[in-house]
């Protein structure tokens, strides 16, 4: 089989089994229309005010250092399964990795970013 044979018949697969997912669900779920289906909330809770309201920029903060340490996850782990063929650089390289996330984490820390306030 090539290479295309192959990935025409994956790409089809994967299309067929997602459109009869979506046919299946359309299909099968429950039907029940009111007009409460159809308004915003958050949490279960109706919303007050405009949707322009400003909030804590201390939730965009987590999200940016949840999403440096788990970028730092996604790199550590192919790095782990090859970390004896690499020899001495690849360590090196991996320790000046960790060295700028740990003083990005100092920075924040700081910074008093993690700080609940």
């Amino acid at each position: 089989m090539s290479n295309a044979t192959l990935f025409l018949t994956v790409f089809l697969t994967g299309l067929l089994l997602v459109v009869a997912g979506l046919g299946m669900a359309i299909l099968l779920s429950p039907k029940s229309f009111n007009t409460q289906k159809g308004e915003p909330y958050e949490c279960g809770i109706p919303t007050h005010g405009t949707s322009w309201m400003q909030f804590k920029a201390g939730y965009y903060l987590y999200a940016i250092l949840y999403l440096m340490f788990d970028v730092e996850a996604i790199f550590l782990f192919p790095w782990a399964t090859i970390v004896r063929e690499l020899g001495v650089q690849g360590l090196t390289s991996i320790v000046f990795f960790l060295v700028i996330l740990g003083l990005g984490l100092a920075y924040a820390w700081r910074k008093g970013v993690l700080q609940w306030k």
